[in-house]
């Protein structure tokens, strides 16, 4: 039998709504020294830990995901005016 891969954005369209608990959990990944320093300097051993925790093993930066949309490691956007 085969299975049908479900696309990332029919995924997205059937999430539960981003809760009070996971603004919180989003905001103490914002705040931790090691997702921050991945997001800035988007290499050494910080960006490479957390590439590899975020998505099984930190429930923070899986918060941070859900809220912001992007993976804890990736920049955050700049605005351009």
């Amino acid at each position: 039998m085969l299975r049908r891969r479900i696309p990332s954005w029919e995924l997205m369209m059937s999430s539960p709504p981003i809760s009070d608990k996971d603004r919180k959990m989003a905001e103490r990944c914002v705040e931790c020294p090691m997702c921050v320093g991945a997001r800035r300097k988007q290499k050494g051993f910080a960006f490479w830990f957390v590439r590899l925790v975020e998505g099984g093993l930190c429930p923070y930066c899986k918060a941070y995901e859900r809220v912001y949309g992007r993976r804890a490691h990736e920049p955050v956007p700049t605005e351009t005016e």
